[in-house]
């Protein structure tokens, strides 16, 4: 294979391995952007919780110009089965809690002609480290969540791939206000640290080689009224790729050409939200986000709901 044609297999590679659903999301991310809206800052009193995300995404594959490649697009289900518990014990005035994530993941792309339709676990989150604050009006809480690769990963077959093949690690910020007429406003800001994918490759059977997806900010947002046990609101997510992907060690522009801009992502996505808090403490919420603003990743809609339950 001469230089030209492994360039071009990269480059199909490249914008193949964009299809990773992990958690059943757009693009490589492991974090189900849009997750957190209605109370984010808010982390419940000691105690175990289930919550329930169940959702659906479809989208087209859009370029570092944001124009959509033809014939590349996704549809996943996704349901991620999320465990917290908050203890009695505090550090630093805030009660220590830990969580863990397990998503489940069904999936089909089609790209470079083919399709692929794969059903597994994706990766798993776990935070040994979450602090929460609460005060009046404001509510807030701090975080480390740790992305453990055991989703299922096929080397030279992204499409295939639901899981990302990487460890990463985020620190993250989320914060609630929630007035006495009922108005809430809740972000959660949120930087990805990634690891690199030893075995990458840009075809099956191909060179195993070091990819690194590049580092990213992103942030969940809600702004809504609550009305009784009802809120209604807006909610949608940001999230901008901030260094370069890296095929081993070089920047990818530097690789397959300038075009590629070092393939840095983003994403602007906003919609409807609905909640719904039941007297018995359980809470539904039910919400649609349409992204805009995409680069270098899959951009379309997303269709969510959500239970959370006091074990």
């Amino acid at each position: 294979m001469n230089t030209k044609q492994l360039a071009a297999a990269l480059a199909l590679a490249l914008a193949l391995g964009l299809c990773g659903l992990a958690q059943a999301k757009e693009g490589g991310d492991q974090y189900p952007n849009g997750a957190e809206n209605w109370m984010a800052g808010a982390v419940p009193p000691p105690g175990g919780y289930f919550i329930n995300y169940a959702g659906y995404y479809s989208g087209k594959l859009r370029d570092g110009n944001g124009d959509k490649v033809p014939g590349a697009s996704v549809d996943a289900w996704f349901d991620a089965l999320r465990y917290v518990h908050v203890t009695p014990h505090q550090i630093l005035g805030g009660n220590w809690g830990w969580h863990v994530i397990a998503p489940l993941v069904h999936q089909r792309i089609r790209m470079g002609g083919g399709s692929d339709t794969e059903a597994s676990l994706g990766d798993v989150t776990v935070s040994p480290f979450i602090l929460s604050w609460h005060r009046g009006n404001w509510h807030w809480a701090a975080a480390l969540d740790v992305y453990v690769p055991l989703g299922e990963y096929h080397s030279g077959e992204p499409r295939r791939s639901i899981g990302a093949n990487y460890w990463s690690f985020e620190p993250l910020f989320a914060v609630t206000y929630l007035n006495e007429q009922g108005w809430e406003a809740s972000a959660k800001f949120m930087y990805n640290f990634k690891s690199t994918n030893t075995s990458f490759s840009p075809f099956q059977g191909g060179p195993k080689m070091d990819y690194r997806s590049g580092d990213e900010f992103h942030m969940d947002f809600l702004l809504g009224k609550h009305f009784g046990p009802w809120g209604v609101g807006v909610s949608g997510y940001y999230v901008q790729q901030t260094t370069d992907d890296t095929l081993d060690g070089e920047t990818v522009s530097s690789a397959l050409g300038p075009w590629s801009d070092g393939r840095k992502g983003r994403v602007l996505a906003f919609g409807p939200s609905v909640n719904y808090a039941a007297k018995n403490g359980m809470q539904f919420i039910a919400q649609w986000q349409h992204e805009t603003l995409v680069k270098n990743r899959f951009g379309g809609d997303k269709f969510w709901l959500k239970l959370i339950m006091p074990l």
